[in-house]
């Protein structure tokens, strides 16, 4: 019973992360559409919105993989685990989560809090005139979404364990969505 809550509480988890990333890309789309008319309406050119959609495009990608993680979003060769049952598609994401992606994204996620740490205590901003300050911001989204990935990536295994011993009511190929 302590697994299937805490599968629930990482999918609540992962899909708030998903709830941020789609708010994060309605405030992509404003920025896009004032870029685009200031630019084209008014001659007026911002470096700094210009910036502003890269970094917002990267939080999107970044804090929507744990999401996709979460919903078998994610890529896999689906010609050999399509055919496959529950226990066999377990197995595989099981193994898949302890070989490549928890490893992955804990490396990933480690040398993120220094890589975003040496740009705040720097004072690390934009290269170009009017681009934007703080560059650690978006910088540190990354070992966060990292780390994130790996929390569904637990998900994701507590999800295989739980098919494995056959408590899994909510079937396998489609986790529930828990609002």
């Amino acid at each position: 019973m302590f697994l299937i809550h805490l599968e629930r509480g990482i999918a609540r988890f992962s899909n708030l992360l998903g709830v941020v990333s789609t708010v994060l890309f309605l405030i992509l789309l404003c920025n896009v559409f004032y870029d685009v008319l200031m630019r084209y309406a008014f001659n007026d050119v911002s470096i700094g919105m210009q910036e502003l959609e890269w970094h917002l495009y990267a939080a999107i990608f970044l804090l929507g993989i744990p999401y996709g993680i979460q919903h078998g979003g994610h890529v896999r060769v689906d010609l050999i685990y399509e055919n496959l049952s529950i226990r066999g598609k377990a197995w595989i994401d099981l193994c898949g989560c302890v070989f490549f992606l928890l490893p992955f994204t804990l490396l990933v996620g480690y040398y993120g809090i220094g890589f975003s740490y040496e740009a705040f205590t720097l004072g690390e901003t934009s290269g170009d005139p009017g681009g934007l300050p703080y560059r650690w911001i978006i910088k540190a989204v990354i070992p966060f979404a990292f780390f994130s990935m790996t929390i569904s990536g637990l998900g994701m295994m507590i999800r295989c364990i739980n098919a494995l011993r056959g408590v899994s009511k909510d079937g396998f190929s489609h986790p529930p969505i828990q609002h």
